[in-house]
């Protein structure tokens, strides 16, 4: 069966050009929907989406022609991995395309966390001017632990060099990693020192709820954490009872367990969170900045590319 790809995600331009360039053959279907795409996969080899549904076994199983499947975004959690490659379909994610997007943002959030930004704004804004009450810390001089060291946790090493940080990384399925940006290290080694935590993983079986009362516990210091992976590896609960006996002195999440609205108002825990000044948090933006649009589709298109010639 000669390649066709189908597209059903919204993409960068500058992917259907190259594709164009390569006469390789496409169908750019922003607007379809799975149940749309489910009557139609079986005449395609090639499949490219960002978010817009989860490829599962039922979907692949409309699917005996494909051979790949991309993402243009940062890792397969929309995928069933096991099953695509148990059927022989490759799979392609574009983890570099926003990777300094990511770690830009999960800095800036720390930032504004340790220097009480979002608070002394408002209470400028309601005619407080309150100095003493907005006493910030510095991040110079301080040890930032790094879970995961791909190509996030890289570029978050990269970008924290100018700030006269230490910087330690954990990757269970990494060594000899150490590089000029981050040290690697031991988990007993991130407890004992960390004083900012930033999670760089992806969400596995293996990392669901990962980061739960037992798991905080361990640390010696106050930390801020910073959550930028994926939601589901937190226990927000958890985070929120080491706020209360400060063991977290503040916690950026752009990723949430449950995501959206109404959803999100049913979570217990949602209320508690938002009214905290120590939390901060944004829609799941972290990755997905006017330049990382470009660089996803680009990287993409490269590796589909090395993958068809």
């Amino acid at each position: 069966m000669n390649t066709r790809i189908l597209i059903v995600d919204d993409i960068h331009e500058v992917l259907l050009k190259e594709l164009k360039n390569k006469k390789i053959a496409f169908d750019y279907h922003p607007d379809f929907s799975r149940q749309d795409a489910e009557k139609v996969i079986a005449q395609y080899t090639g499949l490219i989406i960002r978010s817009k549904f989860n490829v599962d076994q039922a979907f692949i199983d409309f699917a005996p022609n494909l051979s790949f499947i991309a993402r243009a975004g940062a890792g397969m959690d929309n995928i069933d991995e096991q099953y695509a490659l148990k059927n022989n379909i490759a799979l392609i994610a574009a983890n570099e395309g926003n990777c300094d997007a990511v770690a830009e943002h999960m800095i800036g959030m720390l930032l504004n966390l340790m220097n009480n930004m979002n608070r002394s704004h408002h209470e400028i804004a309601n005619g407080k001017w309150l100095r003493e009450a907005n006493r910030g810390y510095e991040l110079k001089g301080r040890t930032v632990a790094l879970i995961g060291y791909g190509h996030n946790g890289q570029a978050m090493a990269k970008k924290l060099s100018g700030f006269d940080v230490k910087v330690i990384a954990y990757d269970k399925y990494k060594t000899g990693f150490s590089d000029s940006y981050a040290q690697e290290v031991s988990m007993e080694e991130v407890v004992k020192h960390a004083d900012v935590l930033s999670f760089h993983i992806p969400l596995t079986r293996e990392t669901t709820k990962m980061v739960d009362e037992e798991y905080l516990f361990h640390f010696r210091k106050p930390i801020f954490i910073l959550m930028g992976a994926r939601g589901g590896i937190v226990d927000i609960p958890a985070v929120l009872h080491y706020l209360d006996n400060k063991r977290i002195l503040g916690a950026a999440f752009d990723v949430l367990p449950v995501e959206k609205f109404p959803a999100l108002y049913d979570q217990e825990w949602y209320k508690d969170l938002i009214e905290r000044e120590n939390v901060l948090l944004s829609p799941h933006v972290a990755g997905w900045t006017f330049e990382s649009y470009y660089k996803l589709s680009a990287v993409l298109a490269r590796k589909i590319i090395k993958l068809l010639t």
